[in-house]
């Protein structure tokens, strides 16, 4: 199988990488501590619900480091996919990488094939088996190094035994003068038999040559990739300025937020990357409006209402799951609260005050922020309500 074959796959995986990368050093959430869609959210809710959840509990404090990371190896991996330049190296890194985000991420994907992080570990397998393809910087660079040592590639070309034979000088009558008058046959024929192999010392001196342009080459791609990647951090930044408004309240204080990361949230897939946070939506901010959770005979008190505005929402911990959730007054006196967790695949879902509705960042449902309904897919069942009632100026969870 010709391996431009190939070609497709690794347009595809190089460009998705590079997409993924940029979006990633774009998102000013995504370093974020207090955004739900932030690396330091997404590690807290993978170090509960991923099968590597210990391993990932320590990164936890160097969150914005992991994230760099991330977003510049995808990014390194993507160009150097689309290059072919150490090409089966980036595809060794695509592959760990779309492995790291299988376990953290699309584990609990059911069925298991709507996860895409398993689709991509397995795209990444044929680049990493295989050899340098067609227009590929590794493949141009074996080509120079073999042709400053005069080691020409030969086309090959089928030719019938019995041209070779009627232009062969030893041939005669069926038997070969070369082989001492012994029957011609293919096997065994001098003129088609192998040359002599390449000395040792000669192919590690093309492998050294090789690998020493490679090296250089890659030093020199590094600077437009950092370049890159900082222009996208800046123009990201720059065009969200001011773009995520009033930020939505968070009750409850110190004691909502270390239970916070309970919530299930998505970390960020290779592919597909982590999921910006939606026009309109406003994450809540690590600083509590209000004093911790009380029990009371009557209910859990959460916060105080007047830090809910009328037709806003105000986010806090669920007592009684230990989830995360929102409390929203649509209209002044009423207040009804619903969990932040979308039915669909699990996602914590922001709140957008303009078109008073909360919002999956991972795949787009929305529902409705007074009800609770679906308003869009693909989520199918709405936001489990919570009852909460209004005493004496506080919020109870009261079931």
């Amino acid at each position: 199988m010709p391996a431009c074959v190939l070609l497709p796959l690794r347009a595809f995986l190089g460009c998705t990488f590079i997409y993924a990368g940029l979006q990633k050093l774009a998102d000013p959430n995504f370093f974020r501590r207090a955004a739900a869609d932030s690396i330091q959210s997404q590690l807290e809710a993978a170090a509960h619900s991923s099968p590597i959840g210990s391993l990932l509990g320590p990164v936890q404090h160097v969150a914005v480091v992991v994230g760099l990371v991330v977003a510049l190896g995808e990014l390194v991996v993507g160009i150097a996919t689309l290059l072919g330049l150490w090409s089966r190296l980036a595809a060794a890194v695509g592959l760990l990488l779309a492995f790291g985000f299988l376990l953290a991420v699309s584990w609990h994907s059911r069925p298991y094939y709507l996860g895409p992080d398993i689709v991509f570990c397995f795209a990444w397998t044929p680049l990493v088996l295989g050899k340098p393809g067609p227009w590929s910087v590794d493949r141009w660079l074996g080509t120079r190094a073999r042709t400053e040592e005069r080691l020409f590639d030969t086309n090959l070309v089928g030719v019938a035994f019995g041209t070779v034979q009627q232009i062969c000088g030893h041939y005669d009558l069926g038997r070969c003068h070369a082989r001492g008058g012994a029957v011609c046959e293919p096997a065994p024929c001098p003129v088609l038999g192998p040359r002599g192999a390449r000395p040792r010392r000669l192919d590690m001196d093309l492998e050294r040559r090789e690998l020493l342009a490679r090296a250089r080459l890659a030093g020199l791609v590094a600077l437009p990739i950092m370049v890159t990647g900082g222009l996208a951090a800046v123009i990201g930044r720059a065009l969200n300025h001011g773009s995520s408004g009033t930020p939505t309240p968070t009750l409850g204080g110190p004691a909502a937020s270390s239970h916070s990361s309970t919530a299930r949230r998505p970390a960020t897939s290779q592919v597909g990357s982590s999921a910006s946070t939606r026009a309109g939506q406003t994450p809540p901010p690590s600083s509590p409006a209000t004093s911790p959770p009380s029990s009371t005979g009557r209910g859990i008190a959460i916060g105080s209402a007047s830090a809910i505005p009328v037709g806003g929402a105000a986010t806090f911990t669920d007592p009684t799951s230990g989830g995360a959730a929102f409390v929203v007054q649509p209209r002044a006196g009423q207040f009804k609260a619903f969990s932040a967790i979308c039915t669909h695949q699990g996602c914590t879902v922001g709140y957008s005050r303009s078109g008073n509705q909360f919002s999956c960042p991972c795949h787009g449902a929305t529902f409705d922020a007074a009800t609770g309904s679906v308003l869009r897919g693909p989520a199918q069942d709405p936001l489990p309500a919570i009852n909460v009632s209004v005493r004496s100026g506080q919020v109870y969870v009261t079931g």
